[in-house]
């Protein structure tokens, strides 16, 4: 079968995408030591040599505006040449490009895993991760024009992300996508692991054998992504960064963010909160 090949592993920036991807990596692979946090078995959608790869023309060559006409037709190439699944992680919003076409066509696409984390807790890892003040991250969080790579100036590894702000994010893809769709909040991840990454596995279409997922499950604890970056650095880290495993908790909010950003992150996200529970 040509097409349906890609699973989508959607989220916000700082929502457990990486978290996710490790479980995956050592389950699939069912090793006898964790897998290498710099070698996962998943693509990043926004990787520019994955453009590069299948539409044949060099992206660096191109405005973000000719990228983004030619960025479906890469994933549906991408999931016509796959012998296998394809498990693919995407920061930016389920967006069209200027030619009304949706950046990640149903056609190439299996279904989305949708991650959803508190904003709350998004706004403070956010903000370490880009190194900059909590007030920055949560401005971010609320401007619908935030993207990342957006500067055609500065040639990076990634194509340009366009995020929208965090509630319009969860918004573009979660609600009327037409494609199978399984929605999981990082809290719930962290909250009873073997249930949560169990629940992806099926939804991947992974059979599930109970010691091969909890094995996975501790292979990718956090504390285990944490002792592999400590040992040998993460190149997924951004470079003004101390850390990307940094804390990993579930409420870290409550000591971290200043009580006007927390009302200004609410009144942002209010509705959205409430939908996932965050209220």
């Amino acid at each position: 079968m040509a097409h349906n090949r890609i699973w989508w592993i959607a989220c916000y920036p700082k929502s457990g995408s990486t978290w996710v991807r490790a479980f995956l990596a050592n389950y699939l692979r069912d090793g006898e030591r964790p897998v290498d946090i710099d070698d996962l078995d998943t693509t990043i959608a926004s990787a520019r040599e994955v453009f590069d790869r299948h539409v044949g023309v060099e992206a660096s060559d191109l405005m973000p505006e000719e990228i983004d006409r030619y960025r479906p037709a890469a994933y549906e190439e991408a999931a016509r040449r796959a012998t296998a699944p394809l498990y693919v992680k995407v920061h930016d919003a389920f967006a069209r490009n200027c030619d009304g076409v949706a950046l990640f066509p149903r056609r190439a696409t299996a279904g989305i895993l949708y991650l959803v984390r508190n904003p709350l807790d998004v706004a403070v890892s956010f903000a370490h991760h880009a190194a900059v003040p909590a007030a920055t991250a949560v401005e971010w969080m609320r401007d619908p024009e935030c993207s990342f790579g957006a500067d055609p100036a500065q040639l990076g590894v990634q194509l340009r992300q366009r995020l929208s702000t965090w509630s319009g994010h969860v918004r573009s893809w979660v609600d009327g996508r037409g494609v199978p769709l399984h929605v999981v909040r990082y809290e719930d991840l962290s909250r009873d692991p073997a249930a949560g990454f169990g629940s992806i596995a099926r939804f991947l279409g992974l059979e599930v054998d109970d010691r091969r997922l909890a094995k996975a499950v501790a292979f990718s604890a956090f504390e285990v992504l944490q002792a592999q970056e400590r040992a040998h650095g993460f190149r997924e880290r951004h470079p003004r960064a101390a850390a990307f495993f940094r804390r990993g908790e579930v409420g870290a909010w409550r000591d971290e963010l200043s009580p006007a950003l927390v009302a200004q992150v609410v009144a942002d996200h209010r509705a959205a909160m409430r939908r996932f529970g965050y209220s």
